[in-house]
């Protein structure tokens, strides 16, 4: 794996355990892809240090498991919007 590969991985998961952020959010941040940083996140972190991947899986544990009431929440304000 190169460097700037394990660098870019490295920094990305600082930023998610930091900020809770989800994957979408760090992509955003860094400029790449959600591909990209999920598998930063999940596959290259684990070759290069377990435990900051273990940290980071945790994190996007949750966040997944409150993916459905963040879509709620924005499609609830979407149609507020519109309707006045």
């Amino acid at each position: 794996m190169k460097d700037y590969i394990e660098e870019r991985a490295l920094e990305i998961a600082g930023y998610i355990i930091e900020t809770n952020a989800t994957v979408r959010q760090a992509a955003k941040k860094f400029g790449i892809s959600k591909s990209t940083t999920h598998k930063d996140c999940t596959e290259r972190l684990s070759q290069i240090n377990p435990g900051l991947a273990a940290a980071v899986r945790q994190v996007l544990d949750v966040n997944k498991q409150e993916r459905h009431i963040r879509g709620g929440l924005a499609t609830r304000e979407k149609y507020l919007h519109q309707q006045n």
